[in-house]
C-alpha cells in the first residue's frame, strides 16, 4: 500500500495532501474491504460501538468465530481436553494420562505398577468417567473371585424344557410391551381390571410359549453388567486372581471373547486396565503361571509419589476445597466419538524411514541385552500413530517413537536403558548416526596406529574395507 501511495499523481490544488488520489483511494478502500472480510478489521480508538441490538462483528467475522468454535470440538481436541481435565486433578501423572489415552485410541491394555496411595486407580477412574455411552466394569480381584463374578452366570431357564432365556425376554420388544401394559394395569386398576389382567396374562403366556419353541434348550450366559457386556474394564490387583479363571482372563484380554458351555461370546471391551503395587516373581514356579497374563498388558507405566512440593500443595488445596462435593466431568467423549478417533488414528501414515529407525532401535536394544520379541516389533505402529495423532500430525515422526518406552519394557529396571536409547536415537536420529560413524572412525584409526609394524597396504586396506564398503 505504501508503494502504491508513493506512485500516485500529484493532488490538485485544494485537496488534502495527506490523502491519496482518487484512484489510490479506491484501491485503498478495496484492500481494506478485503482485509475486513478476512477478519483483520482496523483498530479504531474511541469507537462508540454498534447501535443497540446490532451485532458488533461483520457476518464474515461471525462465521470465522463459528468455524473456530467447531474446530475446537474436533475429535483430537476433545481427547486433549479430556486429558487436560484429568491432569488438573492429579499431580505428576502426565505419562499415565497419555498412555491411557493411547490405549483407548489403539484398543490396548494397560498395567500400572506403583506403591499404595499413588492415585493409580484414581487416574483410571477419572479418565473413564468422561467416556459416556459405554458400559464399564470394575472389580477388585482376589482368590475368592470366581468366573461368575466376572463373566456372568449360566441362565438355568435356558436349559429347562419350555423355558425362555432371560436375555431373549429382555430383548424382545413385543414381550416387553406386554409386560409394561400388565404393570400399568396392576398399578391403576379399574372396573374391568380383573378381565383385562386375565387377557394380558394369557397373551403373555401364549407369546412366551412361542418364544420357548424357538429358543428353549440353548445354553445362555447372563452377562448384563458383567465383563462380556462392557467397553472399559478395570480389574484391580489382577495377579491375585485364582488359577481357575486365568484361562478365561487370558482369552478375554488377548482375543476379546469368552466361551462357556460351548457358546462363545464376543467381548466389546476396548481396553482392560489393572493396577498393582507388585509384579509376580516369574522365577517362582507357583507364580510363573501369571507370566502370560502379565504379557497381555501391552502398555505398562510405573508411578512414584509426588516429588514437587508446589504440585503437592496444589492438589491438597483442591481436595480440601472440594471436600464432600462430587465433581462431574465437563469434557466428555461419547463411544461413537471414541470409535471415530480410533479410525482417524489408523489413517496416520508411517513412513519407511520411521520403520527403518524402529528396526535400528530394535537392534540397539537387543545389543544391550533388552529382550524385545518379534511380536512387539511388528505391532509397534499403532502406538506411534496415536502419539502423532495426539500431536496433531497425519504422519509419524521419529520423535513419536519415544513414547514406546511404555510398550517395550518388561522389567521395571529396563525403563532407563530403553528411554535413553529412544531419546538418543529418535529425537535426533541424524546426529546419532553421525556419532556412530565418528566412533567407528576413531576406533578404526586407533587400530590403524596400533598396528604400526604391519605392512602399510594391509593397514590401509582394512580402513578402506571398513568405510568404503
Amino acid at each position: 500500500l505504501m508503494r502504491r501511495r508513493r506512485h500516485t499523481s500529484t493532488p490538485a490544488p485544494g485537496v488534502d495532501k495527506r490523502l491519496p488520489s482518487s484512484g489510490g483511494a479506491y484501491r485503498l478502500a478495496f484492500y481494506l474491504a478485503r482485509l475486513w472480510n478476512y477478519g483483520y478489521a482496523p483498530q479504531r480508538q474511541a469507537d462508540p460501538g454498534p447501535p443497540a441490538g446490532a451485532d458488533a462483528r461483520p457476518a464474515s467475522s461471525l462465521e470465522m468465530l463459528k468455524e473456530e468454535k467447531q474446530m475446537s470440538q474436533t475429535p483430537r481436541n476433545k481427547m486433549l481436553t479430556r486429558m487436560e481435565e484429568v491432569r488438573a486433578q492429579v499431580a505428576e501423572r502426565d505419562e499415565l494420562i497419555e498412555i491411557i489415552a493411547i490405549a483407548l485410541l489403539t484398543r490396548k491394555n494397560v498395567f500400572i505398577l506403583g506403591d499404595t496411595g499413588q492415585a493409580k486407580s484414581a487416574v483410571i477412574n477419572l479418565f473413564r468417567a468422561g467416556i459416556t455411552g459405554t458400559n464399564q466394569f470394575e472389580r477388585l480381584m482376589s482368590k475368592q473371585t470366581d468366573e461368575e463374578a466376572l463373566f456372568g452366570r449360566l441362565d438355568l431357564s435356558s436349559l429347562i424344557p419350555g423355558g425362555v432365556p432371560e436375555e431373549v425376554l429382555e430383548k424382545d420388544q413385543h414381550y416387553q410391551e406386554l409386560r409394561r401394559k400388565l404393570e400399568t394395569e396392576l398399578q391403576t386398576g379399574g372396573p374391568n381390571s380383573a378381565s383385562q389382567l386375565a387377557d394380558l396374562t394369557a397373551e403373555m403366556e401364549q407369546y412366551r410359549k412361542a418364544l420357548a419353541e424357538l429358543h428353549s434348550g440353548e445354553p445362555r450366559i447372563i452377562t448384563k453388567g458383567k465383563l462380556p457386556d462392557s467397553h472399559i474394564v478395570f480389574l484391580d490387583e489382577i495377579f491375585k486372581a485364582s488359577d481357575g479363571i486365568l484361562n478365561a482372563l487370558l482369552t478375554a484380554l488377548n482375543e476379546r471373547r469368552y466361551t462357556n458351555e460351548g457358546k462363545t461370546i464376543h467381548i466389546p471391551t476396548i481396553s482392560f486396565f489393572s493396577a498393582s503395587n507388585e509384579i509376580p516373581n516369574f522365577a517362582n514356579p507357583e507364580e510363573k503361571i501369571l507370566k502370560p497374563l502379565y504379557d497381555r498388558f501391552e502398555l505398562k507405566v510405573v508411578t512414584e509419589y509426588v516429588e514437587d512440593r508446589d504440585a503437592r500443595l496444589t492438589i491438597l488445596k483442591q481436595k480440601q476445597a472440594a471436600q464432600g462435593t462430587a465433581q462431574n466431568p465437563s469434557a466428555v467423549i461419547s463411544l461413537a466419538e471414541l470409535q471415530a478417533m480410533q479410525d482417524e488414528v489408523l489413517q496416520v501414515r508411517v513412513p519407511d524411514q520411521v520403520n527403518e529407525l524402529m528396526d535400528d532401535v530394535l537392534c540397539g536394544l537387543r545389543g544391550k541385552g533388552i529382550h524385545i520379541s518379534d511380536r512387539k516389533y511388528f505391532n509397534y505402529a499403532p502406538i506411534a500413530q496415536a502419539k502423532a495423532w495426539l500431536s496433531g500430525r497425519d504422519t509419524v515422526e521419529p520423535s513419536d517413537l519415544t513414547t514406546l518406552c511404555a510398550y517395550l519394557w518388561t522389567a521395571p529396571e529396563e525403563r532407563t536403558i530403553i528411554q535413553s536409547t529412544l531419546e538418543r536415537m529418535c529425537n535426533d536420529p541424524l546426529k546419532d548416526r553421525l556419532d556412530t560413524i565418528l566412533a567407528e572412525a576413531v576406533e578404526g584409526y586407533q587400530e590403524f596406529t596400533d598396528t604400526a609394524d604391519a605392512p602399510a597396504a594391509r593397514r590401509i586396506g582394512k580402513l578402506r574395507d571398513e568405510f568404503m564398503s
